[in-house]
């Protein structure tokens, strides 16, 4: 049996029932094949940044979980379990039902095309960063080699 690996997922949604669909995406994500959750963050309300001026809020929250799958057939499953919950890609940046982004995979730095680990930008997100630092405060960033929560208390308090 394949040794699992420790993974981060970010979770975001603000059309519809935003909580609802965030327990889904966890409960579909720790049924899938090779994938354990370990631990979800509490949900955190943040407003929607980069998209449309007039989009409502986000709910954000952040899983550890434990897989036996390799990077890119979790992205997969991520992006699978988005369309089972009725994620359709249009444009970027836009509202959306669900969102799961693969944070980190362990230590594994990846630059391929479609998948950029850990995710390009999860140390510039306070949106990323406070529920990733409720489950993981001392998790390393593989490539800044700062943990979360360091990476958290970097930030500007008020963007």
């Amino acid at each position: 049996m394949n040794s699992e690996i420790d993974a981060f997922v970010g979770l975001g949604a603000n059309l519809d029932d935003r909580a609802a669909s965030i327990h889904s995406a966890i409960a579909l994500l720790d049924k899938a094949n090779g994938v354990r959750v370990v631990r979800a963050s509490p949900l955190i309300e943040n407003p929607a940044i980069g998209g449309p001026p007039d989009s409502p809020p986000f709910l954000n929250a952040a899983a550890q979980i434990a897989t036996t799958l390799p990077p890119r057939v979790l992205l997969e499953r991520l992006l699978a379990i988005e369309a089972m919950l009725g994620r359709v890609r249009r444009t970027r940046w836009e509202p959306r039902i669900i969102d799961l982004d693969l944070l980190m995979y362990g230590n594994t730095i990846l630059n391929e095309p479609g998948m950029v680990l850990p995710h390009p930008r999860l140390h510039e997100r306070r949106f990323v960063l406070l529920p990733l630092s409720q489950i993981a405060p001392q998790a390393i960033h593989p490539t800044l080699g700062k943990t979360i929560l360091s990476l958290l208390d970097e930030l500007p308090r008020n963007p």
